[in-house]
Order: C-alpha cells, then structure tokens, then sequence
C-alpha cells in the first residue's frame, strides 16, 4: 500500500494543503488538536471532491442508461453464439464500439477518486510515522497524532501493535473496535449501494455480461472493503466512509427521481408521479415536465409501466402533451400498441320489472290502442267544401272503399304465373 501511495505523490501536497485549509476553520470552533477538527476536515475534503465529480457521475448514468438500451441486442449476440464464447465477446466489443458505450463505465467515480484517496492515505501515513508531508509541518504534525476518533488515534490502524498505540496516546482495545466498526459500516453501505441498483434500477430478469458485472461488483467490492481496510488508518477509514454514504445517498436521489426506464423504481415513481398530476390536474416542476416529455415522445415504444400512466391520467379527463405538460381533455385509453382509443360509453341495461309492474304496463297499452281505433271510427266531418267534381267523388268512394290485403301484406302471384296484369285465357277449342 505503501508504494502504490508513493505513486501518488503528486498530488499529496494539494490534498495536504485543502485538509490543513478546513482544519483551520475547524480548530476554531472545536479546537486545534481535537479529533473532531481534524476528522471533520477530513469529511469536508470528501465532499468537496464528490462535488467536483457530479459531472462524472452524471456521465456515468448517461453511460448506464446506454448500457440499458442495448440489452436486448446483448441478449440476441448471446443466445446466437451461446456455444461460442469468443465469437460472442467479439459481437459485444463490436456492439459496445458502434453504441459508444463503456461496460467499465460504472466504475469511473471510484477511478477518479483513487489518486486523492492514495494521496490521502500518504499524508495520514506520514502522520502515523511522525513525518512531516506537504504543507503539514512539526506543529500540525504534533496536534495531529494528539487527535482522537472516539479514542481512536486518526493515525492508528487496525493491524498495528500495542506498543505503537501506546506511542499515539490510546489502548490497542479502543483502536480495534472503532476500526472493526468503521470497517463493517463501510462495506455495508457499499453492499446497499450495489444492491439496492441491481433490485430496483436494472432489469435483472435479462441475463448478460453487463448484468453479471453489476452483480460481482455487489459482492466484491464489500469484500475488498473490509480485506483492505484493517490495513487503512483511521483517517482514511474516515474517508471511504464518508464517500460510500455520499454515494448511496446520491443513488438513492438518482433511483427515486430519475428512474431506468423499465425498472421497479420507475414504476414506483410514475405511480406517485400519476397521484401527484391528478390531483394537481398538472405537472408543476421541471423534472416531472421532462419525464412526461419522455414518455409521450417514445409512442409505441413505450413499456407496461409508462402506458399504464398514460391511461391512468386519460381516464380521469388528462392528456399529456408534447412539451410535457397536462391538459384536461376526453377519456381514452391507449391500446396495446400504443395508439390511444377513446373508450366506448359502457351500454345501460334496462331495469328489471317485476310481474306486477308489466301487467300494468301491458294493460295500459291495451287501453291506449282501443282509444286509438276508437277515435279511428269516428267519422270526421268537414266545414270546407270540396274541390273534387261530383263525377269524381263516386269512384274516390270506390277507390277508398276497396278492401285491402289481409294482414297488410301484398299477394303473390300464383306458381307459374307473370307478375303484373295477365292477357285473358282463350276459349279453348272443343
């Protein structure tokens, strides 16, 4: 460990400089040789490089999304030369070159911040030796080997001996608790760091390379965690503690906010996203814009869980539009798909009557037609004079007076006769 920190040396007096420039402000509150300055010193320079490296990790989540993306064609290069490893491996560099994507991606945080974390461990490692290192002279040298974590020198580790614990002012008992314990906390933050992005971030029903990297991350890097770390004074533990809380909560921010497409956590978001629109009858901030945005620009590409919110806000009277916003509009539902039905009004089914209640309705009927073929009979007399001639009244009586078919049907012509007027029959002849 030594000469990989040596390797560093570059940029141990910068670091040196920043946790000395915090220490300052630090001692003047706690005081100058109290652990809690220089541990908080130590904290702060773990938040100013996580600062400085959002926009890698922002790079970083770009990549996983890509990776995302391609699974399903990962999936078809490893099921058409499952028996050939090698064809196989080549078919996935292939795909990774023509996406420009990096399997390695995910670990671009911690590559970063490997050289501050050497840088770190030779400054604290001077410390414990009693040399002076960057800007860290005799006197800050002095007030820290007199700093204490919990009775912990920031110096000790969890390998050294009794006699060089009592050279930094503690008992070998205080040091191999608060290292055993700092060490458990920081591979079990890492562990749930991993973990909670292969059960709700990935889709892990689909088995490749990708997929099988995640996991063995999950599990080793824990493992490394806690194999390196009863060599790491207690400092550095200090360090990688807080760097793995400061990724876990900003991993959570990232599942909860900015879900995979796909993912468990993006179904969880859009359902609270869809309570959250409905009750508002709108989106109200930028991000909830940008993912209605999203989910209405894929179409028919759009998963189970993004259609289901769809038809969730078209049934309560919303449509989301292009731009990401939400609008009142008409019920539809969107099929299948993609393209989006209006929904059909559902038929009503007439009340069901009892016995009584038709019997009467029946009867009424009754009364009502016998009314009308009384009123019917009644002959209706007229005050106008008629325009007709007298000649022509008897043959308009004739005429109205003809019986008509019974049953109001017409009569058919007989079998083997003409429609129409038939020609007389001859006589015939004898």
């Amino acid at each position: 460990m030594d000469t990989i920190a040596s390797l560093f040396s570059f940029i141990t007096t910068p670091v040196s400089w920043v946790i000395v420039q915090f220490h300052s402000v630090y001692g003047k509150v706690f005081g100058p040789d109290t652990g809690w300055a220089w541990g908080l010193s130590i904290v702060s320079l773990v938040i100013l490089i996580r600062i400085c490296l959002i926009p890698l990790f922002v790079k970083q989540i770009k990549a996983t999304r890509a990776m995302q993306t391609l699974q399903p064609e990962m999936k078809k290069i490893q099921e058409r030369y499952k028996n050939d490893k090698q064809r196989q491996s080549e078919e996935m560099m292939k795909l990774y070159k023509e996406s420009g994507t990096n399997p390695l991606s995910s670990c671009l945080p911690i590559l970063a911040q490997s050289p501050f974390f050497f840088a770190l461990y030779h400054v604290l490692n001077g410390i414990a030796t009693g040399k002076t290192i960057g800007v860290i002279n005799d006197s800050l040298l002095a007030s820290a080997r007199n700093a204490h974590i919990f009775g912990a020198p920031l110096a000790a580790k969890f390998t050294d001996g009794s006699s060089k614990v009592a050279a930094l002012g503690a008992t070998l008992t205080d040091v191999r608790v608060v290292t055993a314990i700092m060490i458990v906390m920081m591979s079990a933050s890492q562990f749930y760091t991993q973990r909670q992005l292969m059960t709700k971030n990935v889709d892990t029903t689909v088995k490749t390379p990708f997929m099988q990297q995640q996991k063995m991350l999950m599990y080793v890097f824990p493992v490394m965690f806690a194999i390196f770390g009863i060599n790491f004074p207690v400092g550095v533990l200090v360090y990688w503690l807080t760097t793995n809380v400061w990724t876990m909560g900003q991993q959570m921010y990232v599942i909860r906010n900015n879900p995979t497409p796909g993912s468990k956590a993006q179904a969880a978001y859009l359902e609270r996203l869809t309570k959250h629109v409905t009750h508002h009858e709108k989106t109200r901030s930028r991000g909830e814009k940008a993912i209605v945005k999203a989910i209405v620009s894929k179409g028919r590409d759009r998963n189970e869980f993004e259609r289901k919110f769809i038809n969730s806000l078209t049934k309560v009277g919303l449509v989301a539009q292009a731009d990401g916003t939400v609008v009142k509009g008409e019920a539809a539902v969107e099929s299948e798909d993609g393209t989006p039905t209006t929904a059909a009004p559902r038929r009503q089914q007439p009340k069901r009557q009892t016995k009584s209640q038709r019997q009467s309705t029946a009867a009424k009927s009754a009364d009502d037609s016998a009314d009308n073929t009384a009123d019917d009979a009644e002959p209706k007399t007229s005050l106008s004079k008629s325009d007709e001639p007298e000649d022509a009244k008897p043959a308009t009586a004739a005429k109205k007076a003809a019986p008509k078919p019974a049953g109001g049907t017409r009569s058919k012509a007989q079998s083997g006769q003409r429609k129409g007027p038939q020609r007389p029959k001859s006589p015939s002849k004898k």
